[in-house]
């Protein structure tokens, strides 16, 4: 299984802050946004990772992530010319891709549960077919909506339907077989120009090859698309964090505790932060103080 973290788009919601910069640069709380995907990702054991953003931003992320070896990945990275569409991303990652299953997520998806390592794992096994993560909203015409039957399996899913039929809405993770390039390719372009992922699940759908995840209620599924989205999601990481002194996405924390880094290369990133609480909070688990 592979993981690509789609981070590109304009972010032109949050203007004037992504004029100069990625949005998934930009911090929710104590760390890069980007870093709460990419945890995702690791929490899953997937360690290639593929991100793909714009001719613009693709700098910084290289400068944030290297070939991500300091944290035992292999990051690499591809350019996104124009947003086209989610589906595009499995064109654009097609070599990378090879002959695996992928997992892709969404670059601003925030996602925090103590039941979703578990639920991130099953889904990295997958070898045919599709998993979907579903999280019941209150607002479901502004997502993707999935119609639900009597055994809890997807039937159909709608882009923001006017009338939803359910309050199922489809996060953006997916877990896709190899079935999910030539897919990705055959999808044919919606009215707005772009190749949508819904298309791609629905079709999925169509081959009875659709699994959903259900997040439940202990879990969270946090939106940052506006200035005061990604102030409640900040408010919410810090105020869990202050109370358990735990960092969530912290992603050096999960590479150690993944086997992907040993105890002294955890402390040399704990060093290279030393002077931030962030650092601090490394070098103590590196010293397995109370963490």
């Amino acid at each position: 299984m592979k993981g690509i973290i789609l981070a590109g788009g304009t972010g032109s919601r949050l203007f004037p802050s992504t004029l100069a910069c990625s949005k998934q640069m930009l911090t929710v709380y104590d760390k890069p946004m980007i870093y709460y995907p990419l945890s995702i990702l690791m929490l899953a054991g997937i360690r290639e990772i593929l991100i793909i953003s714009t001719p613009r931003d693709i700098p910084g992320f290289k400068e944030l992530f290297g070939d991500g070896k300091q944290l035992g990945l292999d990051i690499s990275y591809k350019i996104q010319e124009q947003p086209k569409g989610l589906a595009e991303a499995f064109i654009i990652g097609e070599e990378f891709i090879g002959r695996d299953s992928v997992c892709m997520i969404l670059g601003d998806n925030l996602f925090y549960g103590n039941s979703l390592s578990a639920a991130v794992q099953r889904a990295a096994k997958l070898t045919d077919g599709a998993v979907l993560f579903l999280y019941h909203v209150d607002n479901p015409s502004d997502y993707g909506v999935a119609t639900i039957d009597s055994n809890g399996a997807v039937t159909e899913i709608e882009e923001k339907p006017i009338n939803p039929k359910s309050r199922y809405a489809v996060t953006g993770l997916y877990f896709y077989d190899n079935d999910i390039v030539n897919i990705a390719k055959s999808v044919t372009p919606s009215k707005r120009g772009e190749l949508e992922i819904t298309s791609v699940n629905n079709e999925y759908i169509k081959r009875g090859k659709v699994r959903a995840e259900f997040l439940n209620r202990g879990n969270a599924w946090l939106d940052t698309g506006t200035h005061k989205t990604m102030l409640e999601a900040s408010m919410f990481i810090q105020a869990i964090e202050s109370r358990q002194g735990l960092y969530i996405a912290c992603i050096e924390e999960i590479a150690f505790r993944q086997g992907f880094i040993n105890k002294e290369q955890l402390i040399a990133l704990g060093q290279k932060m030393k002077n931030s609480d962030y650092g601090q909070y490394l070098l103590r688990l590196a010293e397995g103080d109370g963490v």
